[in-house]
Formats: C-alpha cells, sequence, structure tokens
C-alpha cells in the first residue's frame, strides 16, 4: 500500500514544473512548439512535391517561390516580419516570441528539408488531405500552447480571443482569398488540390480548436 502511494505520488509529480490547469511548464511548451512545427513542415513538404499552395502567409510565401524561385523557407520568414507588431500589441511578450520562434524554426525546417528526405509518387488526392491534416495537427499543437506560425494564424488568434469568432473559420475565409492569387503561378488543377487541402486543414482547426473547450496557457 506504502508503495503504491509512493508510485501515485511520482506519477503525478512527473514533469510537473509549477504546472497548472490552466497554464504550460516551459518544457510542455518547448515541446508543443517543436512538435508542432516539424508536422507542419511535413505538410508543407508534400505539398510542395505535389506542386500544391496553401492558404495564409504560407500560401504567399508558396506562390511567390513559384514565381521567383527563391526559396520558401526565407519568403515564410520575410511574410512575416509585419505581423509581429500585431503580435506584442494584442498578444503579448510570450506569444510573439514564441511564434517569432516557430517561424524561423519552421523555415528553417523547409529550408533543409530537400536534403534530408525526399518523396516519390504520391497520390494527388492523398497528398491534398494528408498535407492538409499534418499542418492541421501541427497548428493545433501551436496553438494550444499559445504561439502559431505567424500572419493569418496571429490574426485568426486574436479574433478568437477578442470575438470568440472560431480560427479555423476566419482562417479558411483568408486562405481561400489567397489562393484565388494562385491562378497567376499554378494550373486550375492544382489549385483545385490545394484547396482540398485548405479546407481540410481548416475544417480540422474548426472542429478541434475551440476556447471553450482548452483554457491551458
Amino acid at each position: 500500500m506504502a508503495d503504491e502511494t509512493i508510485a501515485r505520488k511520482r506519477l503525478r509529480g512527473f514533469g510537473n514544473w509549477q504546472a497548472t490547469a490552466t497554464r504550460h511548464t516551459p518544457l510542455e511548451d518547448a515541446q508543443g512548439l517543436f512538435t508542432g512545427t516539424v508536422l507542419t513542415a511535413l505538410g508543407i513538404a508534400i505539398l510542395a512535391h505535389l506542386g500544391f499552395l496553401t492558404g495564409g502567409t504560407a500560401g504567399l510565401a508558396f506562390i511567390l517561390h513559384y514565381a521567383t524561385g527563391v526559396n520558401f523557407g526565407l519568403l515564410f520568414f520575410v511574410v512575416n516580419l509585419p505581423f509581429y507588431f500585431l503580435a506584442i500589441r494584442r498578444m503579448g511578450l510570450a506569444f510573439t516570441v514564441k511564434t517569432f520562434i516557430a517561424v524561423a524554426l519552421l523555415s528553417l525546417l523547409t529550408a533543409v528539408q530537400p536534403a534530408l528526405f525526399a518523396f516519390g509518387t504520391v497520390d494527388r488526392t492523398t497528398g491534398a488531405v494528408l498535407g492538409g491534416l499534418l499542418m492541421g495537427f501541427g497548428l493545433l499543437a501551436l496553438f494550444r500552447h499559445r504561439t502559431s506560425l505567424g500572419g493569418v494564424g496571429i490574426l485568426a488568434l486574436y479574433l478568437q480571443d477578442r470575438f470568440r469568432w472560431r480560427a479555423g473559420i476566419t482562417q479558411l475565409a483568408i486562405d481561400l482569398s489567397v489562393l484565388a492569387l494562385s491562378f497567376t503561378v499554378a494550373d486550375p488543377t492544382s489549385i483545385a488540390f490545394s484547396i482540398l487541402g485548405v479546407v481540410v486543414l481548416n475544417l480540422f482547426l474548426a472542429i478541434n480548436h475551440r476556447a471553450d473547450r482548452y483554457i491551458a496557457m
């Protein structure tokens, strides 16, 4: 009985570095940020392999990448710079710093990904759905640790905090607007598959990311 009590205490204390029901520890934030960014980078790699796009600042970076040939990671980092002003004014310093780290890490991962692994044949429908789901999982992990991948993510989280608008629905509307610009660099078939990926991503977020169900900071 004594051994069981000790075991329970150890289990409760494992990883509990001043954590509470509503606040993550620095270690929890670090693993959430890293995992979310890696999953998102993998989803982006699948989309890029198929010549697809996505929405938000990543979509803008894709458009510029296809139009100019400049590295996607560098463009993604630069496109996000103007949004940090809104982040630090509306979301706080901690959110802004974590977001900057996540954006920088994603930029690095997408830049080195071709040297780390490559894809073979990927069915286009499967790639669009899988890419959208991976990015959705990644963004969900980041959102739940009070960070984002900049740009539209910052705006969507701000609007959810301010007006209780679902982050996924807000992001879907903006993403579809960004995809409308992609007709300048991609063919209609690729854009159609890109829209499929965006819808999968944002419906996943709309269903799973709700402030009234997850309150940890």
